[in-house]
């Protein structure tokens, strides 16, 4: 096992970012790098800091106030009666945590969550909030490795879902931009040169950026 992946193991998957990195792993990749303190994790607590000390030979330092503070588990709530059915907080869950579909009232699994809190600013309604689940227990305390192996599973599985998702809708979009360029070309006699090369302009950049995303993807 690698240095960045014994450092993964050590942190608590919840994927908040709020150690300034997108999840666990890229700042696991940071911490072995030396280009990140082990000290940005709240949701490990001071006790993650003095495993990821033992692991790296680095200082246990007090947690960096800029990440946030430990604190308890908390697990998200959705208030069906509010709930719009937007679904803008299902591709942020990085655990699939939260079920719905759009113009549907949406519910959150709560052995699924961790607390991550990233539906809540994508919320245009504000009908989510957070429930203590561990009263006075913080970090490791209000959190198993358990818990944190079966998180990184399903962010692993979420991130496989997304690069699918993102596929087929550029798929579809390239299909569609091809339709459109095959009717220009279709009607190519009986409509204006100047408004033809328009049209095949807007139509094009949309094709490069279909292709774009599924390179990416």
């Amino acid at each position: 096992m690698s240095l960045i992946e014994r450092i993964n193991a050590l942190l608590p998957q919840t994927q908040c970012t709020r150690c300034g990195f997108p999840d666990c792993a890229a700042y696991a990749q940071a911490i072995a790098s030396q280009e990140a303190d082990i000290n940005r994790c709240p949701p490990g607590g001071d006790e993650g800091v003095r495993r990821l000390a033992a692991l790296t030979g680095q200082a246990a330092l007090a947690l960096d106030a800029e990440c946030g503070r430990e604190g308890p588990r908390h697990v998200a709530v959705i208030d069906e009666a509010w709930c719009i059915g937007c679904t803008l907080c299902l591709p942020v869950c990085p655990t699939d945590a939260i079920l719905g579909s759009n113009k549907l009232m949406h519910s959150v699994i709560e052995k699924h969550c961790t607390g991550c809190e990233l539906c809540i600013p994508v919320c245009p309604v504000d009908c989510i909030s957070l429930v203590n689940l561990t009263a006075l227990e913080t970090g490791w305390k209000a959190w198993s490795p358990a818990q944190a192996e079966e998180a990184r599973s399903r962010y692993a599985f979420h991130q496989i879902k997304q690069v699918r998702d993102t596929r087929t809708q550029a798929d579809r979009l390239e299909k569609k931009a091809e339709a459109a360029l095959a009717d220009v070309a279709a009607h190519s006699k009986h409509t204006d040169s100047k408004v033809l090369d328009a049209k095949r302009a807007v139509i094009e950049a949309a094709l490069a950026r279909a292709r774009a995303r599924r390179s990416a993807a």
